[in-house]
């Protein structure tokens, strides 16, 4: 079939941008590199499919010839993100796609459309939540996923209902995040039954590096709706839709669900943009180790970086402690990280004993997100066993 059509080039360059981004390029196989161009009169749809994530987005355009076509996204994206031209016209022209502007033509080779692996259309919604509190949960939480493919078990994020809540977690055994954003059930779950809880529940383990890019990408919407349906997940937002399968591997829930029920020695409340400054500044004298350590006194907390090479420092910050004066070290990213959530605000630190992990919330509650960092504590250098 044929393919003729003009179209606002910024939307489409950025679409094409977007879903390079969720589908990076990794397979040799050129139909799981391809992308695939359906106009017909309600617009342009880009639809791609590496073989386990999935993506379609709808651009408007005016078509003046129906047809589909398959190019190269890497191509598609490269070449759309080059033109300064407020509007292109795109045709098939024999076996390549031409892209015009009124001054330059370029031609993309087409792959084979019978070839093409069609992306799957998303499964039954069972909630709607905003935007704003998907940003909010969904990237800190994928944040603290491993980035160590030989465990692939934590290099996922949990996401489950129970109820009426929805719950998102990961971890990559050094560090956890969880968060409870709020949601409602969609409206064809609705139509189920009295309970107010969604017809299907949503049990599935996604790859921490597509959460966080939806994190991104979803979190500009106002709402998203959730799809869940026999282990397949899919978010979809005003002109989009993106899915994939729940890897098959079973998650520890019991265990980290008890980590999460923490019990203090010591609570202290301090501003989280300048204890995040803080530990930037002591990370330069953190050594090999990169520890920095925090030592909670009367109505201060202590910022300390110590290394025989690159010296010392020390840095005093106003805080509110309820409970004992402890100290403990960290990993400087691992704090880093789990401030950065909190930035603009005051945050809750809730130290446990020993090695516990150490829990940092908002110090006002957040609703929208109800978002839980756990980071655990270095061994000290000075216990005989390290």
């Amino acid at each position: 079939m044929g393919l003729d059509m003009s179209v606002e080039s910024g939307g489409l360059a950025e679409a094409a941008a977007q879903l390079l981004k969720l589908l990076p390029v990794r397979s040799a196989q050129p139909g799981q590199a391809g992308v695939l161009l359906s106009a017909d009169a309600g617009g342009v749809e880009l639809s791609a499919s590496d073989g386990e994530v999935w993506a379609r987005v709808q651009v408007p355009a005016q078509v003046h010839e129906d047809g589909e076509v398959v190019v190269s996204r890497r191509a598609l994206a490269e070449t759309l993100g080059t033109l300064d031209a407020p509007r292109l016209r795109l045709c098939a022209e024999g076996a390549r796609l031409a892209v015009r502007t009124d001054r330059a033509r370029f031609a993309l080779p087409q792959l084979d459309l019978e070839a093409y692996p069609r992306p799957p259309h998303p499964p039954q919604a069972v909630g709607v939540l905003s935007g704003a509190d998907w940003r909010a949960a969904a990237g800190p939480v994928a944040s603290a996923a491993s980035r160590e493919d030989a465990l692939p078990l934590f290099t996922a994020v949990r996401m489950r209902s129970l109820g009426a809540t929805l719950s998102l977690l990961a971890t990559d055994r050094f560090r956890l995040a969880a968060a409870r954003p709020a949601w409602r059930e969609a409206a064809a779950a609705a139509a189920a039954g009295p309970t107010g809880e969604p017809s299907a529940s949503l049990d599935v383990l996604i790859p921490a590096g597509l959460v966080a890019e939806l994190a991104r990408q979803a979190g500009r919407a106002v709402e998203l709706t959730l799809h869940a349906a026999d282990g397949r997940f899919a978010l979809s937002w005003p002109g989009w839709a993106v899915g994939t399968a729940s890897l098959a591997v079973t998650f520890p829930d019991r265990q980290l669900d008890q980590l999460l029920r923490v019990e203090p020695e010591a609570t202290v409340r301090v501003d989280a943009d300048e204890l995040a400054a803080a530990v930037g500044r002591a990370a330069h004298y953190a050594g090999p180790r990169g520890a920095v350590t925090l030592e909670l006194g009367d109505g201060e907390l202590c910022v300390r970086g110590s290394d025989p090479l690159s010296g010392e420092s020390a840095e005093t910050l106003k805080a509110d402690l309820l409970g004992d004066r402890l100290t403990r070290q960290y990993q400087a990213r691992y704090l880093l990280d789990a401030l950065r959530p909190f930035t603009g605000a005051p945050v809750r630190l809730q130290i446990q004993s020993a090695l516990r992990p150490t829990l940092f919330t908002a110090a006002t509650p957040d609703p929208g997100a109800d978002l839980r960092y756990l980071v655990v504590p270095l061994r000290p250098t000075t216990d005989p066993d390290h």
